[in-house]
């Protein structure tokens, strides 16, 4: 079994518009027993006690239009215990690389990329936090997905 976990700055946005999108490409290859996929933040703002807030409303509704749910995801903050589970750790941009290697430690570092490293195009996955554009985002991610899912 595969097990992806996808990394942004908060686990709101990026970072779970990549699990669901990932999981539904999974699903429609009728591959769901090959992976295990999640997501999670580097940052804890998100999070508020032991409860995460959920999926951002933009990001919900462009992942309901395209008939995909994400009901009950709640921010999750990355630990390493993830570094051990998880065989990738796909970051959305640099600072969430930076971030995310030394939240695993120095034993699971290697594990860790940019999505768009890991599927061969280069380049951060466009932040909609900033640029309200969670069009450029879903093309980002669902490119990465889509070339993840061929490769491994």
């Amino acid at each position: 079994m595969v097990k992806i976990m996808f990394v942004c700055h908060g686990n709101i946005c990026r970072s779970p518009m990549a699990e669901f999108l990932m999981k539904d490409l999974v699903k429609k290859a009728g591959r769901e027993g090959e992976f295990q996929i999640a997501s999670t933040a580097v940052s804890a703002e998100e999070i508020w006690g032991d409860i995460g807030n959920p999926v951002y409303p933009p990001v919900k509704a462009l992942l309901a239009r395209l008939g995909i749910s994400c009901e009950g995801k709640r921010a999750e903050q990355l630990t390493q215990a993830h570094g051990e589970e998880y065989d990738y750790i796909l970051c959305m941009d640099e600072s969430n690389l930076r971030r995310a290697k030394r939240i695993v430690g120095n034993k699971n570092e290697a594990k860790c990329f940019k999505l768009m490293d890991f599927a061969g195009r280069g380049g951060d996955v466009a932040d909609p936090w900033y640029t309200r554009d969670f069009n450029e985002a879903y093309q980002d991610i669902l490119y990465g997905c889509e070339k993840i899912l061929v490769k491994v």
